[in-house]
């Protein structure tokens, strides 16, 4: 991919702070967010459909769960209130979006509990008892397929991976193809085209 996205490592773009606010389950979220990272001005739709259709952590919830390309934050914020037995790893390629989710876990005080890396950062031996996403379609299917491969073998035996991916962009064709590289893909969801992935060894 060339130019300025949200998935660049250091966007070019310069940083026009932004807050977004939303609500999950009862819970008010008021974020900070800026240019030159994933939905920068709202909840992304696919991950408002994403958290309020999948199956949220609750407080027994322990081990470590994986927000992959956690762009400033949203997901992450939410599973670190809904779990506080739970470590969170936010992981995204973009610097600034980190950056963001860092000074929101701080905001909400789980900041103990939310470790914040690059992909390349994260330990080979960590394994995910959930990981959930809102996947950079755009950067192409091949990319898309690459991450995928990398990080869904992570989860732990008994691991979920909650997955929202428009229909539009390829959400059905990705389900078949998961599935075709053996993993058990239940179609969750679906609203507002997008579909809600759980996916299972």
């Amino acid at each position: 991919m060339t130019g300025d996205h949200y998935f660049s490592i250091d966007p070019a773009v310069s940083a026009q702070r932004r807050e977004v606010t939303f609500s999950v389950e009862g819970h008010d979220y008021s974020l900070a967010s800026s240019t030159g990272v994933f939905s920068a001005d709202r909840l992304d739709a696919g991950t408002a459909v994403l958290l309020r259709k999948a199956e949220l952590p609750g407080a027994e919830t322990s081990g470590a769960l994986l927000d992959l390309g956690c762009g400033y934050g949203p997901i992450t914020c939410v599973l670190a209130t809904r779990a506080p037995q739970a470590q969170i790893w936010a992981v995204d390629v973009n610097a600034r979006a980190r950056e963001l989710t860092v000074e929101n876990a701080e905001r909400l005080g789980v900041a103990d509990r939310v470790r914040v890396d690059a992909p390349e950062e994260v330990p080979d031996d960590v394994t995910f008892t959930q990981l959930w996403s809102n996947p950079p379609i755009r950067v192409g299917k091949e990319e898309l397929h690459d991450m995928l491969r990398r990080w869904l073998p992570r989860l732990a035996p008994d691991g979920v991976a909650w997955l929202v991916v428009a229909r539009h962009l390829g959400g059905d064709s990705l389900q078949r193809w998961l599935v075709e590289n053996g993993w058990r893909v239940e179609r969750h969801a679906s609203q507002k085209g997008y579909r809600v992935l759980r996916v299972v060894r």
